[in-house]
């Protein structure tokens, strides 16, 4: 299998009228696997049961959430791991960052090794498109 892509054109980012637009590839979903997706898949190759597998990855979402909330970084082997990042307002002193300084917040997901190996074994197709329909982003 392969990662189909598209070609967008996208324009400078913080140019006004979007300065010089150039042609990049824009990875395309092929679907989606739900949690009930997930769980059938995990059925059939384990001897844990659909309502197990659920429990665990209900379960598991909340103590996440908390280690998250605390500040930690959750790992979760292989798999890869998960932490908080933030972003603030530019201040002109020090002492002038404080916690309404912040904007937002977001969960930064690292991918662990055997994702990573498996990133860069990808291959790539390129859906066809009729010349001239690429579709303009942003």
């Amino acid at each position: 299998m392969s990662i189909k892509f598209n070609v967008v054109q996208k324009g400078q980012p913080g140019v006004a009228g979007g300065g010089t637009k150039k042609y990049y590839a824009s990875a395309q979903s092929s679907g989606e696997l739900t949690l009930a997706g997930l769980t059938k898949r995990i059925e059939k190759m384990s001897t844990v049961s659909g309502a197990d597998i659920r429990a665990v990855v209900y379960a598991m979402v909340d103590v996440m959430k908390d280690a998250l909330a605390d500040g930690q970084i959750v790992r979760l082997g292989e798999l890869g791991s998960l932490r908080v990042s933030i972003s603030s307002e530019g201040k002109e002193t020090e002492k002038a960052v404080n916690a309404s300084s912040i904007l937002n917040s977001r969960v930064i997901f690292t991918p662990g090794k055997d994702i990573r190996e498996m990133l860069a074994s990808l291959s790539y197709e390129k859906t066809s498109a009729t010349p001239g329909t690429e579709q303009p982003v942003g």
